[in-house]
C-alpha cells in the first residue's frame, strides 16, 4: 500500500492542476496556458492539440487527470463569477483588474526566460498600440455588440487561444467587448446556445493554430510572449470602470479595495505556482 502513496499523490497533485488550470482560463487576467508552462505540461498539451489522432494513446492517459480537473475548475468557477457580475458588476471589474495586475509580474519572468532582445519590447509597445487603437475605435463609434451565434464563435476562439498561447486570456479581449459576462453566464449556466457555438469556435482554432502557435513560441518566444503582454496591459485599460469611481466615496473605496484584493490574490497564487514541483513526464 505505501508504494502506492506516490504514484496516488501524483494523481491527486494532477487533479489539482488541472483544476487550477481550469479556473485560470475561466478568471480574467490568468492564463490558462501560463499555468500549463509552470506545471509543466504544456508542451504534452501543444503536442495532443498539435497531432490528436498520433499522441493520444500516449499522452491521453498522462494528462487525463488534468482535463478532469481542469473541466471541475472552469465549469465551477463559471457559475459563480457569472452570479458576481450580474449582481455586483463594478466591484468584480475591479477585482479582475487587480487579478490582471498581479499576473503581470509572472507574465514578464515568463516572457524573459529566453532572453529579452530589444526587439520583444517593440513587439509590446506595437501590440498595446494596435490593440488600445482598435478598443478606443471602438467605443468612439459607440459599436454596440449583441451577442450571438457568430459571437459566441468568437468567445470558444478566444477560449481556445488561451490555452495555446501562453500569457493570453480569454477575458482580455471578450471584456471591453461586452461579450465576457454573457458568455460566462452561459457557461456556467450549460446553455446550448452559447456551449455549442463555443465548442465549434474552440475546436476550429485548435486545429487551424496550434501547431502555429507552438511554433510561432518555439522559434520567436521573446517577441510572442511580449506581444500578449502588450495586448492584456491594453485590455485592462479599457476595463477599468473610471465613472464610477466618482459616484461616491464609498463607491471608489469598494473598487480600490477589490482591485488591492485582485492583486494580493494573484501574487498568492503565482507564489503557490512557483512553489509546487516541475513535473515533465
Amino acid at each position: 500500500m505505501k508504494g502506492n502513496n506516490p504514484s496516488v499523490l501524483r494523481l491527486v497533485l494532477r487533479v489539482l492542476q488541472g483544476v487550477l488550470i481550469g479556473v485560470g482560463a475561466v478568471l480574467p487576467g490568468i492564463s490558462g496556458g501560463v499555468l500549463c508552462v509552470v506545471f509543466g505540461i504544456y508542451k504534452p498539451v501543444m503536442e495532443l492539440l498539435s497531432d490528436p489522432f498520433h499522441k493520444f494513446k500516449t499522452h491521453v492517459p498522462k494528462l487525463l487527470p488534468v482535463i478532469v480537473g481542469g473541466g471541475i475548475g472552469f465549469l465551477g468557477v463559471a457559475k459563480i463569477l457569472a452570479f458576481f457580475l450580474e449582481t455586483y458588476p463594478d466591484p468584480s471589474v475591479c477585482l479582475f483588474i487587480g487579478l490582471i495586475t498581479g499576473m503581470l509580474p509572472s507574465l514578464f519572468r515568463e516572457a524573459g526566460e529566453k532572453g529579452r532582445p530589444k526587439a520583444s519590447w517593440a513587439a509590446l509597445v506595437i501590440a498595446f498600440a494596435v490593440i488600445l487603437a482598435l478598443l478606443l475605435s471602438l467605443n468612439l463609434f459607440s459599436v454596440t455588440i449583441a451577442p450571438n451565434f457568430g459571437w459566441y464563435l468568437f468567445c470558444g476562439f478566444c477560449l481556445a487561444l488561451s490555452v495555446i498561447a501562453p500569457g493570453m486570456s480569454f477575458s482580455t479581449l471578450l471584456m471591453p467587448l461586452g461579450l465576457y459576462t454573457p458568455f460566462v453566464d452561459g457557461l456556467g449556466s450549460l446553455d446550448f446556445s452559447v456551449l455549442i457555438p463555443a465548442g465549434i469556435g474552440a475546436v476550429i482554432t485548435v486545429i487551424a493554430l496550434a501547431k502555429a502557435v507552438d511554433a510561432l513560441f518555439d522559434h520567436f518566444y521573446p517577441l510572442a510572449f511580449h506581444a500578449i503582454i502588450g495586448i492584456v496591459i491594453a485590455a485592462t485599460i479599457m476595463i477599468i470602470p473610471f465613472g464610477t469611481f466618482a459616484v461616491t466615496p464609498m463607491a471608489a473605496v469598494v473598487n480600490v479595495v477589490c482591485i488591492l484584493v485582485g492583486i494580493a490574490a494573484a501574487l498568492a497564487l503565482d507564489r503557490f505556482n512557483q512553489s509546487i514541483p516541475v513535473s515533465e513526464d
